[in-house]
């Protein structure tokens, strides 16, 4: 009587996270932060005393910036480049409904959630109107041209270029031109760890 062939072993994505982790000179808490997944279980994945779920590692594939078959397949992990360029056709795009603001997202997506950053152009007249954040969120309104009116809560300040206005975001707040030009800023939007 034959024997059965052995079961496959599942694939052990200790080594490359490993690898991953320390290339992007990550601690186990901050990358237990980003992916929501326990230190102690980032711990005992890399030390391949777990095997974590399908789930488990799309997270830890999204918070380091990889494709998940990067962390399934065997072998060494390629090193990140050292510096990875992104052309401005593939920096996403926001617009308000009415067109007269635009958001271009800068941060990268893993950190969506936690810090943002964005190119802001808004038209004359324009405002690009938000509900609260969670509470302890904050943003940081560089203007680069043009005027920006910061409304949060019942606060009001006029920007200038080269001002920068830091608010409370876990109430309405808003961003307005009141000038007769477009205005441009960086916006950066810190959310509570």
């Amino acid at each position: 009587m034959a024997r059965p062939a052995p079961s496959p072993e599942p694939p052990r994505v200790g080594q490359a996270l490993a690898q991953l982790r320390h290339a992007r000179k990550l601690s186990l808490d901050d990358l237990s932060r980003q992916a929501g997944v326990s230190k102690s279980m980032l711990s005992q994945i890399e030390r391949n005393q777990a095997n974590p779920t399908v789930a488990v590692v799309w997270r830890l594939a999204n918070a380091l910036g990889v494709p998940l078959t990067e962390l399934l397949t065997p072998g060494d992990a390629p090193e990140p480049p050292t510096i990875a360029a992104v052309p401005a056709h593939a920096v996403p795009t926001l617009r308000s409904p009415d067109g007269q603001c635009e958001l271009r997202i800068l941060g990268p997506i893993e950190l969506a959630g936690q810090f943002e950053w964005y190119e802001l152009t808004i038209q004359s007249g324009g405002m690009l109107d938000s509900q609260p954040h969670e509470p302890g969120s904050r943003e940081h309104l560089s203007v680069l041209s043009g005027q920006v009116e910061v409304h949060a809560g019942e606060a009001r300040q006029r920007l200038a270029p080269g001002e920068t206005a830091r608010y409370a975001v876990d109430q309405p707040h808003a961003l307005r031109n009141p000038g007769r030009g477009e205005a441009r800023a960086l916006l950066v939007v810190v959310h509570p760890a």
